[in-house]
């Protein structure tokens, strides 16, 4: 008998190469959307039948729809939270929903007698707040929220994780639960609606950047991401468990090296020159996006993903190949004019 998942979200950039994966694996899979009128979009975006995906109208702040969308489902995968690009005006713009949207599905998915829960938490539940300490964090460490330079996402991560962990520990009964936490996610497109991440391959490959700042981060693969999540939903004894998800730390620098030598000429716009610290600091008085990331100058956040090799044999694709297929991605939308 076909299994039925709920994977929240689906107009995500995450959850469509998910809904994907998991289609093709035999699952029937329910998603939710904040509103239906997307429905027709998402579906067509995704290229999967009426009779394999189902969609129901729900919202993270919101129980209306949830215990429509949750039923039958033995699995759930809760991959929707908010990513903005920019600094919100209030820290719980992010908290809120991401921590109360985590306990929602929690609380249905617990009524509707689901197995397995699935959360996307995030290597900002992980790697932040631990001061000058520099070494490959793994699934042991946990952000401190209340450390300075911790920003609203970061936070909204953390206080996401650990509240769904604690509910499940009081509450959860016999549902099994288990977080995977990627790094920056990168890789193709499925349409012009992505995440925050790409940003950073269109931005320095429309020439919008003029230089690369001293910032690094682990990249991850956006279809080694939804293998990692359904290996999480289906292989069994993994109630409580943690798992990374990340490649190799790279810097900006590497980045830019990466496009310039795979592109060739559509790397015109790629910069060459790097942007000093003390200019980044000085356009952050002028600029709260760029504000939220002064902190992160010259700082290495690598990340292990050990474990997942170990408990479930994922491993990662080749992180050139990675950003090479999100700069031809880009490209061949439309969206990057090279």
């Amino acid at each position: 008998m076909t299994k039925t998942v709920l994977v929240t979200g689906g107009s995500g950039y995450i959850a469509g190469f998910l809904i994907r994966a998991l289609v093709a694996r035999g699952w029937h899979v329910n998603t939710t959307l904040r509103s239906l009128a997307r429905e027709a979009e998402v579906r067509a975006t995704l290229g999967v039948t009426q009779e394999a995906l189902t969609f129901f109208a729900a919202d993270l702040l919101d129980d209306a729809g949830w215990a429509e969308a949750v039923a039958g489902c033995s699995h759930v995968a809760h991959v929707a939270s908010p990513f903005p690009a920019g600094a919100p005006k209030s820290d719980d713009e992010l908290i809120v929903p991401a921590r109360e949207g985590a306990l929602r599905a929690l609380r249905f998915a617990q009524a509707a007698g689901v197995s397995r829960f699935v959360l996307t938490s995030s290597v900002a539940a992980v790697a932040y707040g631990h001061g000058s300490d520099v070494r490959a964090y793994t699934e042991a460490d946990w952000t401190d929220p209340t450390a300075p330079g911790v920003g609203a996402y970061i936070k909204s991560k953390t206080i996401a994780e650990r509240a769904a962990r604690d509910w499940v520990a009081a509450q959860g009964g016999a549902m099994e639960f288990c977080s995977v936490n990627p790094s920056a996610v990168l890789g193709p497109l499925l349409s012009a609606d992505f995440s925050t991440s790409i940003q950073i391959v269109q931005r320095l490959l429309d020439g919008s950047m003029p230089g690369t700042p001293r910032l690094g981060f682990a990249v991850v693969d956006v279809r080694d991401l939804a293998e990692l999540h359904v290996r999480a939903l289906e292989t069994p004894g993994l109630d409580g468990e943690r798992f990374i998800a990340a490649g190799p730390f790279l810097w900006m620098k590497d980045v830019a090296a990466i496009l310039r030598d795979g592109l060739g000429p559509q790397a015109r716009k790629v910069p060459k020159r790097s942007i000093p610290d003390v200019v980044v600091r000085l356009l952050a008085l002028f600029d709260s996006t760029i504000r939220q990331i002064t902190g992160e100058l010259g700082r290495t956040r690598a990340v292990d993903s050990g474990h997942a090799l170990a408990r479930l044999g994922w491993q990662t694709r080749d992180v050139p190949t990675t950003i090479l297929d999100t700069a031809h991605s880009l490209i061949e939308r439309g969206i990057v004019k090279v």
